[in-house]
């Protein structure tokens, strides 16, 4: 494996990966629209440190523009994609649906073809611990049925996954899915709860708590998302032998496709997280608590023991360590104190 497309390359998990693989001395093609979802200070921010590394090329485009992204296929013949590229965030999917369509679904496509055409060894592609939706059940695992999504961002995600299981299984290429689990970490997204609230403390503004603080989340530390998703990368999917289409198991196939939860297995009551964030800012959060809303679900907990089995690691990151170094980045990056 030698030389990789990351695409959303300018995106939070998409900068860590990049640096990961460059630092592994790969060859890594990024791929970003640069949109104002978020500021975009912060991503041209993240790919300037990026373009200090000769091995890192990056190219401005949205991977929904179609000719532009199969001609980056066709010249660079990559090993491996990496696609980090989509629309995040489940309350934005209420308000613009359509970008969802447009980046999750459309865009997705458009790599599935350019993988097809241009024998790409092995898909890796960030799915979401969305897809649960209305399961109620336990850790979630990815042997679960995840047909019920509560919002339209789950369902994008979904989408992928079923996608990528056609392309796997009609064209034989290797796919897999990620289902990330609540990241966070320095160079984080402005949109998550974890920044919003920082901001808001140092500030002295009122934070919005919903479901009256009874929201449990399993917080992924970004060094163990980034740390997942390249050892995955380098293990290709094969069919599983024993895969039953009178009884079909979600997480295998009898095409070389697979998917993985990436969390950390311990999740964290939202009270006790904002808590954590108080005493590493030195202030008292102001609080407005509220109903849950349209599109949240109530707890998130991964189960990870395929990962472990199959690739070896576990997420183990203690959220005090992380947010730890979130608000120290915080600090520093917008000189708050």
């Amino acid at each position: 494996m030698e030389k990789i497309l990351v695409t959303g390359a300018a995106g939070f998990i998409g900068y860590y990966v990049s640096k990961k693989l460059l630092a592994l001395g790969l060859e890594v093609t990024g791929i970003d629209n640069i949109n104002d979802y978020y500021d975009t200070a912060l991503k041209h921010a993240r790919i300037k440190q990026l373009n200090t590394d000769k091995k890192f090329s990056f190219h401005k485009m949205d991977i929904i523009e179609k000719d532009p992204l199969m001609s980056v296929f066709k010249k660079e013949k990559f090993d491996s994609v990496i696609n980090l590229a989509a629309q995040p965030g489940v309350r934005y999917s209420l308000i613009n649906p359509h970008a969802y369509i447009d980046s999750n679904i459309a865009g997705f496509i458009n790599i599935l073809e350019g993988c097809r055409h241009n024998k790409v060894r092995h898909l890796v592609y960030a799915s979401s611990s969305s897809v649960y939706g209305k399961n109620t059940k336990i850790p979630f695992s990815e042997h679960h049925n995840v047909d019920h999504p509560a919002s339209l961002y789950a369902a994008t995600k979904k989408a992928n996954e079923l996608m990528a299981h056609t392309y796997s299984s009609i064209y034989n290429i290797p796919c897999t899915g990620l289902r990330f689990f609540t990241v966070y970490g320095p160079w984080g997204r402005p949109d998550m709860a974890y920044f919003l609230f920082t901001k808001a403390i140092v500030e002295g503004k009122p934070i919005n708590i919903f479901n009256h603080g009874k929201m449990k989340r399993d917080f992924t530390y970004i060094d163990d998302i980034v740390e997942g998703v390249v050892k995955v990368t380098m293990k290709i999917p094969h069919k599983n032998p024993g895969w039953n289409g009178d009884d079909p198991d979600p997480a295998t196939s009898d095409a070389p496709y697979k998917v993985y939860n990436i969390g950390n297995n311990k999740p964290v009551e939202l009270l006790r997280f904002v808590e954590i964030l108080e005493d590493y800012l030195g202030k008292k959060a102001l609080k407005n608590m509220l109903p849950m809303q349209p599109g949240d679900v109530p707890a998130t907990y991964a189960n990870v023991d395929e990962l472990i089995k199959d690739v070896g690691f576990k997420p183990a990151t203690s959220i005090e360590t992380g947010l730890k170094k979130f608000t120290d980045w915080y600090k520093w990056y917008y000189n708050a104190e």
